[in-house]
């Protein structure tokens, strides 16, 4: 199915400028549905003359008016024309009768112009059912003059709020209207509370009615009573959206609870009316918050205290390095030093991260000049990277450094032999769709005749091995460089949670 971006980019000549507009709109306009009791339609006039339905929303609070899908169906000349007369006339079009085309199904529609600015980029179909005659419940008609006041809002530009007032809200923990619902009159004072709406503020300790109670006094009251209430933010930010006409949200903490409150301004005609406060108790959601964050805590933690364990162990080989007299044990001291040290930089990496994810480049870095220390100092050996490695997981970038310390160690040890001007080692990285290829190539004096990797005895590349084709999974080849010396040529598979859509 087309996006609301493919229907006006491919179909319309609108800008930029209204797509995001009509954007806005959507992201907002569940509240609206809800309140109406009604489907929403999004209509733009295309290219050739006809009204396009763009986008759709249905309501939470009762049942739909289009089961059916409606994105990209176009209305015919006879039914265009309150469409027509809403953007001619740029004014909310009232329905004066059931829409009797599909018995027994009779529906209303009411269409509301989406102004920006001196423009009607598109217009808003209200679909709703026509019920029997009977006298609507006090919520039914708070919830009605609530959506009324949106709809005109709407026709006059100033819904959706300028600037957007869903770019900063969590969609997926933002309270909707059956979660609880407040509206407030111009000076702050409550004039309507749904059921839940209630429940929550009775959690936090709000005693007797909230009817003619003023919200924002209420809960700064709460915040005078030891160990009631944490937090008395809500209070100044439902006053600035009162006073800015501009929506606000805040949480409040009390006897164990945790609600969350969205303050949305009514504004019809320039005239502030009062807000609508939207309520939901996310208490659980805000425990499970803090036990992951506990979590995440925990896991840097060790990861720190394994980076000093290992570094500790560094020290240790390193001492007992300085004190072998014989030079061949004191080389395998020294080259396990490395090891143990490029693990304890992956693990230093996760201490500082809140997922188990490596920036591997700065790993790569710092294991690039660690190695480089190796090369004899009358041998002048550089050691670059050339490319990303990108983030790694966390078990692809501790076997990844190890990989990499023992390849560049080889390169800088047995590439260039004492007596050698030098030379340089390059290692490349590369992602590609389903994995990450490195190679550690060196200008130096080559491949012994007859080598083979798979008969080779040295311990670093029987590791590397060893870690390439059981850790990570992947390939290994050394094969004489293009313009000589030699290249380790790395194909490393990421799981497929890494790799491009």
């Amino acid at each position: 199915m087309s996006t609301l971006t493919d229907l006006v980019r491919g179909r319309t000549d609108l800008s930029q400028a209204d797509l995001d507009h009509l954007h806005r709109l959507v992201a907002d306009w569940q509240l609206v549905s809800d309140l109406s009791f009604a489907d929403l339609v999004l209509w733009v006039r295309t290219r050739t003359g006809e009204w396009l339905a763009v986008a759709h929303m249905r309501p939470t609070t009762g049942p739909t008016a289009h089961p059916e899908e409606v994105v990209g169906t176009t209305l015919g000349p006879d039914e265009a024309g309150r469409l027509d007369r809403a953007q001619r006339e740029r004014r909310v079009v009232r329905a004066t009768e059931p829409d009797r085309r599909l018995p027994p199904s009779r529906l209303r529609h009411d269409t509301v112009p989406v102004r920006r600015g001196d423009r009607v980029p598109a217009v808003l179909s209200r679909d709703s059912h026509t019920t029997v005659a009977r006298t609507p419940s006090p919520l039914e008609l708070a919830y009605l003059s609530s959506a009324g006041e949106l709809l005109q809002m709407v026709a006059e530009g100033a819904f959706p709020y300028p600037g957007g007032s869903s770019a900063e809200v969590d969609a997926e923990h933002a309270p909707r209207v059956g979660d609880g619902l407040l509206r407030l009159d111009r000076t702050g004072h409550v004039v309507y509370a749904s059921p839940n709406a209630l429940s929550a503020h009775r959690r936090l300790g709000v005693s007797g009615d909230l009817l003619g109670q003023h919200l924002g006094h209420t809960l700064a009251r709460l915040a005078t009573v030891p160990g009631r209430l944490d937090e008395p933010r809500a209070s100044a930010a439902l006053a600035a959206a009162l006073r800015f006409a501009e929506p606000r949200e805040s949480e409040v903490e009390g006897q164990g609870a945790t609600v969350l409150l969205r303050a949305m301004p009514l504004v019809p005609a320039g005239e502030r009316r009062g807000a609508l406060v939207l309520v939901r108790d996310v208490t659980e959601l805000r425990r499970r918050d803090r036990q992951l964050m506990g979590k995440d805590a925990t896991i840097r933690e060790i990861h720190h205290r394994v980076k000093n364990n290992l570094q500790t162990v560094a020290a240790l080989l390193r001492l007992q390095a300085r004190r072998m007299p014989d030079p061949a044990a004191r080389s395998a001291l020294e080259e396990s030093v490395r090891r143990v040290s490029s693990i304890a930089l992956v693990h230093e990496t996760l201490s500082l991260t809140l997922d188990e994810r490596v920036a591997f480049d700065d790993v790569a870095d710092r294991v690039l000049a660690m190695c480089a220390e190796v090369a004899s100092p009358e041998s002048e050996v550089r050691v670059r990277r050339e490319g990303s490695f990108g983030e790694l997981p966390a078990e692809v970038a501790t076997a990844l450094a190890m990989v990499l310390t023992e390849l560049v160690q080889n390169a800088v040890e047995h590439a260039f032999p004492e007596g050698s001007s030098g030379g340089q080692v390059r290692v490349r990285a590369s992602r590609r769709e389903g994995g990450l290829d490195v190679v550690v190539a060196d200008d130096g004096a080559g491949l012994p005749e007859g080598f083979v990797l798979a008969a080779s005895t040295r311990l670093g590349l029987q590791i590397v091995r060893t870690l390439v084709e059981g850790e990570l999974r992947g390939g290994l080849a050394l094969r004489p460089g293009a313009a000589g010396g030699t290249e380790a040529v790395l194909d490393v598979p990421l799981p497929e949670q890494e790799r491009p859509d």
